[in-house]
């Protein structure tokens, strides 16, 4: 379909509440779910968020079999969840580092719940309901907050943990992320 270009933070488009998706199966959310996988494989994400895009509708796509950007990742299933819940599974949190396609060239680390549920739907309105952890759960919690105008640098505690990929971390491609 069509790569589409992802909004920088600054745009207050992304500052937005997205609203539900209250139609499924039509050729309109089937192309826009076409185009954030385009933008997101051309972009090198693990997920990426409709309002990134400038569609203000709560839709998210994650997953991969392997990303330059998060090199030491494991897996995480290829979905399409529509009109999201998080349920924390537990109140452990962990902090990691995260970067964002419209944060690019950046990373910090964020504070996420190591475990949770998630259930939505996916395009065509059929029923999801995951319970995942570790770096999948921290993947879904980053494109939800989208949903809810939040950007990753919103959630950092430590703004010493926060800087340019290519001085935090010497050995990552610049180039993987743009």
């Amino acid at each position: 379909m069509t790569v589409r270009e992802i909004l920088k933070m600054g745009d207050p488009r992304l500052l937005r509440m997205a609203e539900p998706v209250r139609e499924f199966g039509g050729s309109e959310l089937e192309a826009l779910i076409a185009d954030m996988f385009d933008t997101m494989r051309a972009a090198k994400g693990a997920g990426l968020a409709a309002p990134q895009i400038g569609v203000n509708l709560q839709v998210v796509i994650f997953g991969f079999k392997e990303n330059s950007r998060y090199p030491d990742a494991p897996q995480v299933p290829e979905t399409v969840l529509i009109n999201p819940v998080l349920t924390p599974l537990s109140d452990l949190k962990r902090e990691d580092f995260e970067g964002c396609l419209s944060v690019p060239g950046l990373r910090g680390s964020v504070p996420r719940w190591t475990s949770l549920h998630y259930e939505g739907v996916d395009q065509f309105g059929n029923a999801i309901s995951r319970d995942v952890d570790d770096f999948h759960a921290r993947v879904v919690q980053h494109e939800v907050d989208h949903l809810h105008g939040i950007l990753y640098p919103m959630r950092i505690i430590d703004f010493s943990h926060f800087g340019y990929v290519d001085v935090m971390f010497p050995d990552l491609d610049p180039n993987d992320d743009d």
